[in-house]
């Protein structure tokens, strides 16, 4: 009978404890993924801006990566580089930015900053991320209007 006692509270104490675990991994298991976010920190929409106009991007819910040197085969989740559009639209998801494009910059390099010489005149930017094979990336492009004077 003594024995059976000094057992009953360290089974309890497993018992609890297995039980927060449980719930804890449970949560885990119905947290959303995280929203990927893409957005210009410099210019901001509606700017009059110089030429060289400065860019700045910036992202939420994604890690920004250089691309992996060598013939990539396979995407890294969660990973992902800048790709400026210059007067362009946000391309649809899954659309493979083409290397060499004139009207979109790569930033395969993982930089977030550019400054590009424009035209006086309206220009629209595109921000779009990309997968290390280039395809772009549900809901990560962000445009924005500017003016260079």
């Amino acid at each position: 009978m003594r024995f059976t006692k000094q057992l009953v509270l360290p089974i309890l104490v497993m018992m609890a404890g297995f039980g927060v675990y449980a719930s804890a991994q449970a949560m885990a298991m119905k947290a959303k993924p995280k929203k990927v976010r893409v957005f210009f920190v410099e210019p901001k929409n509606g700017a009059t801006v110089t030429s060289p106009v400065h860019m700045k991007f910036g992202s939420e819910g994604i890690e920004i990566s250089p691309v992996p040197a060598g013939d990539i085969k396979v995407t890294r989740p969660g990973m992902a580089h800048y790709h400026v559009g210059i007067d362009q639209a946000c391309l649809p998801p899954g659309k493979n930015i083409v290397k060499g494009t004139p009207s979109w910059v790569h930033f395969g390099d993982g930089k977030d900053v550019f400054d590009s010489q424009l035209t006086p005149g309206k220009h629209k930017l595109a921000l779009q991320l990309g997968d290390d094979l280039h395809n772009t990336m549900a809901g990560a492009c962000a445009t924005i209007s500017i003016t260079v004077k």
